[in-house]
């Protein structure tokens, strides 16, 4: 299996974290997301103690939010001493409902209106991770009449490639994320920061994309902040307290994806970071991470029952679940790759090509394209779309006024339900 919290029982059907899911979904409906508890909190730990181990006390994983969001993961994420990014007042909204610390809240976004900087700001976000100048001198002004002093990091776009694919590659010259020192934006919002009297200029952050498999990236995105943080110690007399490499390890989606040790690449890009400050004579910065697909992907699982199969012969198979991109965008966007099995026909020979839809009245419903299942694969049937803990859940929508599904935890001594399964009423709730 792709991740060792999976497994096959002797009956031939699928397991996670030791529980049949057949059984689950019998139990709590179809279609239906599971995320494993204790292989959450083992990503989480892997990060926090790789980080301290490597930059010390200081040092903090960040949960990045938006890979997926509700009140039991930030109450995780507290009890394992980690901080979050948050991307909306949604999401900080959701964050202060689990009583989450305000103070361990780093704030994204590249458009934050003036209702989420007033939010945020009167909900004691702790930092605000500012993208442009327009939103810095906003936070300055607000702060300003609530008598604050806001921390900031600084969003900066060191102009990397991460050989990744362009959907997820956000630290170009040309993203519309942050800004860039090759252009002289980076100094110019740096400079303002620093002589507004309502914000306290923390340090820098960047983020250059995602699936990210090795080190490289973070290396050369250190190099080249920290060069330019010494540039701008030279420059204007200020050396950044925090430098946030933002996320982006990736997950095993199929059985070709590496496995990555997290500590190792993590104890690299430290020594690349002690090296280069001993170089420009820098302090080692406080250093941030901020994982989020790496947190829960492999923690998650999709189930759903299968509604026909339509065989055309001469040409494909569809498999048609009870599901699909309303639960799961992710392959109608940009073909993103998901390992796909039959839940309850583990041991039975996967012989047959298919294409794996769902039920959307999109031509462009697809799951998954050329799946291998059992041939005697039918109505009634459980397909299990493996590693949908990230933007899964996250990036559901109401298309076709599809209610959206729900969220059963599976912890060490049994299984809770900690998003309900929406229904039709609730769908409908808001209309006039």
């Amino acid at each position: 299996m792709i991740c060792d919290n999976l497994s096959v029982s002797d009956t031939g059907r699928l397991q996670m974290a030791d529980r049949p899911v057949t059984d689950l979904i019998r139990q709590y409906g179809s279609p239906l997301y599971l995320m494993d508890e204790e292989r959450i909190r083992y990503n989480v730990r892997q990060y926090v103690s790789a980080l301290k181990e490597t930059f010390g006390e200081s040092a903090m994983m960040l949960y990045a939010s938006k890979a997926c969001s509700f009140k039991e993961m930030y109450r995780i994420m507290k009890e394992e001493n980690a901080g979050v990014d948050v991307v909306s007042a949604g999401e900080i909204y959701t964050a202060v409902s689990a009583g989450f610390p305000m103070d361990k809240v780093y704030f994204h976004g590249n458009n934050k209106t003036d209702d989420e900087i007033a939010f945020a700001l009167d909900h004691g976000v702790g930092y605000f991770v500012v993208d442009s100048r327009e939103e810095l001198r906003v936070i300055n002004e607000f702060a300003g009449k609530q008598g604050v002093s806001q921390k900031i990091l600084l969003r900066i776009t060191p102009g990397i490639d991460t050989h990744t694919y362009e959907a997820v590659a956000t630290g170009q010259v040309d993203s519309k994320f942050g800004n860039a020192i090759e252009t002289g934006l980076a100094e110019e919002i740096t400079k303002e920061a620093l002589n507004l009297p309502n914000v306290r200029l923390s340090g820098f952050h960047c983020h250059v994309g995602s699936q990210v498999f090795d080190s490289d990236t973070f290396i050369r995105a250190a190099d080249i902040l920290l060069t330019y943080i010494a540039d701008i110690r030279e420059k204007y007399g200020y050396e950044a307290e925090e430098l946030d490499l933002g996320g982006g390890y990736g997950v095993r989606y199929l059985e070709s994806d590496p496995t990555l040790d997290i500590k190792a690449n993590i104890a690299e890009v430290g020594q690349k970071v002690f090296d280069k400050c001993r170089e420009l004579s820098l302090k080692v910065p406080a250093i941030r991470m901020e994982p989020g697909r790496s947190i829960v992907a492999d923690a998650g699982m999709t189930l759903y029952t299968v509604g026909s199969v339509k065989r055309i012969p001469g040409y494909k198979t569809y498999v048609s679940v009870d599901g699909g991109m309303s639960d799961n965008p992710r392959y109608a966007l940009y073909e993103a790759p998901y390992t796909v099995v039959c839940a309850d026909k583990m041991k039975e020979d996967a012989t047959l090509l298919t294409s794996v839809v769902g039920k959307c009245c999109e031509s462009g419903d697809v799951l998954q394209e050329k799946v291998m299942l059992p041939d005697s694969v039918c109505r009634g049937d459980i397909v299990a779309v493996l590693t949908t803990g990230a933007y899964n859940y996250s990036m559901a929508s109401h298309y076709n006024r599809i209610p959206k599904l729900p969220v059963v935890m599976l912890g060490k001594t049994g299984e809770r339900v900690v998003v309900a399964r929406e229904t039709v009423e609730d769908v409908a709730r808001f209309d006039r």
